[in-house]
């Protein structure tokens, strides 16, 4: 049986992807370095789908990206050195080294985050952060607040929690259609 559902003005689908969606990775606790006129970004994530789906987003946005196996469970997934990743890592590098202290994105970086280190449990969404600094955790917070998804902080966890059946809704429209690597039960949908 086929769903069909309305398209989200504010949804991943509202606007074409673009490199800096990776910021998404970013918040997620990946790092980005600048060498000579290019940028690269690599996360470690904690499962090979999310590997997979990270590399298949990439390209989306036309980036070349690799993962690697390692010799724990993680894996780590590294974009090649790129221009398109510049002005990302300038935002995100730039005060001697410390995540930006005002931050907006829209669906397509929540997607990223949701797919690098979202997880789902009994009664809840949670979404954490790789970065524990005060100042920043309130950015994502309020930018999180300014698409209209009420989260959270888990302080402890470093980590926002969506709570609700209407907030888990507005969640999965905004994120779209899991990936297809995903295993059923770790989406919002």
């Amino acid at each position: 049986m086929s769903v069909i559902r309305q398209l989200s003005l504010f949804g991943v689908e509202a606007s074409p992807p673009e490199p800096g969606d990776l910021a998404g990775l970013m918040i997620a606790g990946g790092a980005i370095v600048e060498h000579d006129g290019a940028a690269q970004l690599s996360i470690m994530v904690g499962h090979p789908w999310r590997a997979t789906a990270i590399v298949s987003e990439c390209a989306r946005r036309s980036i070349s990206a690799t993962s690697l196996a390692t010799e724990t469970t993680a894996v780590g997934v590294r974009t090649s050195f790129t221009p398109a990743l510049l002005d990302l890592a300038r935002s995100w590098v730039g005060d001697g080294g410390r995540p930006p202290r005002e931050i907006r994105f829209d669906a397509r970086v929540l997607r990223l985050w949701a797919i690098a280190v979202g997880y789902r449990d009994e009664t809840s969404y949670e979404l954490p952060i790789g970065v524990s600094d005060e100042p920043f955790r309130d950015a994502v917070g309020a930018a999180l607040a300014g698409l209209g998804v009420a989260a959270q902080l888990v302080s402890r966890r470093h980590s926002f929690r969506i709570v609700g059946k209407r907030r888990l809704d507005r969640l999965a429209e905004m994120l779209g259609d899991a990936p297809r690597q995903a295993p059923p039960g770790t989406w919002p949908s």
